[in-house]
């Protein structure tokens, strides 16, 4: 029986894992598998540059915004240039799309791939010492390699993912991804400085008890809204809102819940971003059998118009989901 259609234990090194599921890629011809390792190496770099923050003098805010108009903290601009440098120096990628980032990044004419990436997801948590995480897609340019990058490569439906996953910067460090061929997690041991598999084949619970809203904005909810976070009152489910996405997703992924950010009187077309956060977690959570939308459209059907455009987003197990979209 060959490698890759045998169980990996629990403690295999992510090198080892991701080669032997290569043949599991639509293109097994190595870059992808390639590509996967840049991120985890850019992450093992941010990981100790989060956990080293307060005494390195890089928590705060830079006095700037970024592309969705929240103000730049300095270990966002740092994620985003570890993951930028990485990618571009594996070669495999020939643009990046970062929410730090007002257009896309030219990182290699000849690469197969198009990441999308939100480098430090949470960022008013930072300061802190609250988790935060980083969230990556990958893609297939569509045009042929050597030419200059076009709409088509970089527009792409969340459906059209070749990969995509997060990374969880909390009591300890996880990365956890998915190829189409269900959800894997692995913990970082940084006195080895690796990451082993430690979640295999992760499954999201059908149904759950724990709802994560921000209900500081409950005013500005649409009623529909505002009945299905009575309705989870009144079936006395527990609300869990950490205020940092992958953790939120996290908890829910591994407890059974459901996550969302609706559209308000601020926000009215939601405020997470379709490319670089919602596409991805939406297809880890179908991967382990949960379920996303907008509230009435599967996420990963929604034909992406702009490089930071905003969806509402509904995400988590998948009775909870149907549940919340029966609100209409």
């Amino acid at each position: 029986m060959e490698e890759s259609r045998i169980a990996a234990p629990i403690g295999s090194a992510l090198d080892r894992f991701i080669k032997s599921k290569q043949d599991q890629f639509a293109y097994a011809s190595g870059e992808l598998s390639q590509l996967l390792r840049d991120i985890a190496l850019a992450s093992k770099v941010v990981n100790r540059e989060v956990n080293k923050a307060g005494l390195i003098d890089i928590m705060g805010a830079m006095g700037s915004t970024n592309t969705a108009g929240d103000a730049q903290q300095k270990l966002d601009v740092l994620a985003n240039i570890r993951f930028s440098r990485a990618l571009m120096k594996g070669g495999e990628a020939c643009a990046l799309i970062s929410e730090e980032s007002e257009s896309y990044v030219d990182l290699n004419n000849s690469g197969k791939y198009v990441i999308a990436i939100d480098p430090l997801d949470g960022s008013s948590n930072i300061d802190v010492n609250v988790s935060i995480g980083t969230i990556f897609s990958i893609y297939r340019r569509k045009s042929k390699e050597g030419t200059p990058i076009q709409d088509q490569d970089i527009l792409q439906r969340g459906s059209e993912q070749v990969a995509a996953g997060y990374i969880l910067y909390g009591s300890s460090t996880m990365l956890v991804y998915t190829t189409g061929h269900g959800v894997n997690g692995f913990t970082y041991e940084p006195t080895l400085g690796e990451y082993f598999l430690s979640h295999p084949d992760m499954k999201m619970p059908e149904d759950g008890k724990i709802y994560s809203v921000n209900e500081g904005s409950y005013n500005s909810f649409s009623q529909p809204v505002k009945e299905y976070i009575a309705y989870c009152k009144e079936k006395n489910y527990t609300g869990r809102y950490i205020g940092s996405l992958v953790a939120d997703f996290h908890r829910n992924l591994l407890k059974g819940g459901i996550y969302i950010y609706p559209a308000t009187a601020k926000d009215p077309n939601g405020k997470l971003r379709l490319m670089y956060e919602c596409n991805a977690l939406a297809f880890v959570a179908e991967q382990a059998g949960g379920k996303a939308s907008d509230g009435k459209n599967r996420i990963l059907d929604i034909q992406p118009t702009s490089l930071h455009q905003r969806t509402p987003f509904y995400v988590g197990s998948k009775k909870m989901v149907e549940k919340a979209e029966s609100f209409g």
